[in-house]
């Protein structure tokens, strides 16, 4: 391979002759060669609008010459649009700042810039410190950054998702409406519910989990770009962040806005960790619902059998026939994982410690992607599995005839001791409530009619 030699404040050092990025990430590259797993194209992207932002604040201040900022503008767009995803190679678990990353971004967009300028590469034509980073530190670049990506992967990929989940739970719980089936808790039978009710619930669910990652957002929304180094504002001037924000929210569509208190905006993640616990509470909720679906479609002859759901692949490698109900334990399998990632995020939190939250790569990608699995958990939930669901209404309807607990109907009528007298005799001999009840003649069979009819106990 051809070489080049670049240096940064330790040194000289070989980098590819093809690489846009410098001597700083390619130390990285050498210190942490642990996952092979970058920081992913949300933070890339996020980054390189930071340093578009960056620029044309500073050219607007007169503080970057206008030729430098526009040609780092360029360069910028181009890697947030993800021309040049190769050349950002730093491992996720790296500096707890994020500086090897925002150093990456540094190196490839002032190379870039230069390049776009007719220079040759290694001259510093465009410098990444001097000029990429004016006015920045990574301490307050990142984490801006990774409020930026998740940001924009909540609006633009897990939301319209999720509404779309909500949707299609919804028009089953209006094509359920008039079943009316036997309720169950602590896996017993129950009093009746409607099956459209039971949709309903999953439908609340969904709806609550969206309200709740909207409220969170809002703690999202605040930037600490402007804070720099530690919170004070150094090596920028007054007014920075502000004017980052407006900028930030004119690229993103976002609205953002800058931090009340950069002091706190930098030394914790806690938007982070309130962002993941919601996560962590809607991936539960769809874990739940699929659960409840895995176990109402359980048979198809054997199990509780009120459900059908779509087979979309066989089931056994060695009984024929045999469909598993595989799109709900992809779900339940995500909702794990989610679970997974929220531990790591607080326990990432964890390790915040005076002026710096310094475990922040690993916060970015398991928040990431918790919401990307969320997102596309809930595509395949809705259309795989959800708009394909069936009732199987004769079968619900004679497990409601056998339920017991229709019992409970009798009770304000004839008293508790009575009716469960009746349904521990009906237990006993095989047969309904309404048959050992007109057999005891304890009402009137008009009486039992109206009282044990499912419609009116719903």
């Amino acid at each position: 391979m051809t070489m080049r030699l670049e240096r940064d404040s330790l040194g000289e050092l070989q980098v590819p002759e093809d690489a846009l990025y410098g001597a700083s990430t390619a130390r990285a590259v050498e210190n942490f060669p642990i996952s092979g797993m970058g920081i992913g194209r949300e933070m890339i992207r996020a980054l390189c609008l930071v340093k578009l932002a960056a620029a044309r604040v500073n050219v607007g201040a007169l503080k970057l010459p206008r030729e430098l900022g526009r040609a780092i503008e360029q360069a910028a767009s181009e890697l947030a649009l993800g021309e040049h995803d190769a050349h950002f190679p730093v491992d996720v678990f790296q500096t707890g700042s994020g500086t090897s990353s925002n150093m990456n971004a540094n190196e490839v967009i002032a190379n870039r810039a230069a390049t776009i300028l007719g220079h040759l590469l290694p001259q510093r034509f465009v410098h990444p410190n001097d000029h990429v980073n004016m006015g920045q530190s990574s301490n307050d670049v990142f984490p801006t950054a990774l409020h930026i990506a998740s940001l924009t992967a909540i609006e633009q990929d897990l939301k319209p998702q999720l509404e779309q989940l909500a949707l299609a739970l919804q028009s089953k719980a209006a094509a359920f409406n008039h079943i009316v089936k036997t309720g169950r808790t602590h896996l017993m039978d129950a009093t009746p519910i409607g099956l459209g009710q039971v949709f309903s619930g999953y439908v609340s669910q969904i709806r609550h989990g969206i309200a709740h990652v909207e409220r969170t957002s809002e703690d999202l929304a605040e930037l600490p770009i402007g804070g720099t180094a530690v919170g004070t504002g150094i090596g920028t001037f007054k007014g920075f962040g502000g004017r980052m924000v407006e900028e930030l929210s004119r690229l993103t569509g976002l609205e953002l806005r800058e931090a009340d208190n950069h002091f706190e905006a930098q030394a914790a993640r806690d938007a982070v960790v309130r962002m993941s616990g919601a996560l962590k509470s809607l991936a539960l909720s769809l874990a739940k619902i699929a659960s409840d679906l895995r176990l109402l479609g359980s048979g198809p002859r054997l199990g509780l059998g009120e459900l059908i759901l779509p087979p979309v692949q066989p089931g056994s490698s060695i009984m024929p026939g045999k469909v598993n109900p595989v799109i709900a334990e992809a779900v339940i399998q995500v909702a794990t994982q989610v679970v997974g990632n929220d531990a790591a995020i607080a326990a990432a939190a964890s390790y915040s410690q005076l002026e710096l939250a310094a475990v922040q790569p690993v916060m970015a990608r398991n928040l990431l992607e918790q919401i990307r699995l969320i997102a596309r958990a809930s595509f395949v939930f809705t259309h795989k599995l959800v708009e394909g669901l069936q009732a199987d209404e004769k079968h619900i309807a004679a497990q409601l005839e056998q339920s017991l607990s229709l019992a409970t109907a009798l009770m304000p009528h004839i008293g508790y001791d009575q009716a469960t007298d009746i349904a521990k005799l009906a237990a006993k001999e095989g047969k309904t409530i309404k048959e050992i009840a007109l057999a005891q003649n304890v009402l009137g069979e008009a009486q039992l009619e109206l009282i044990l009819d499912p419609r009116r106990l719903i």
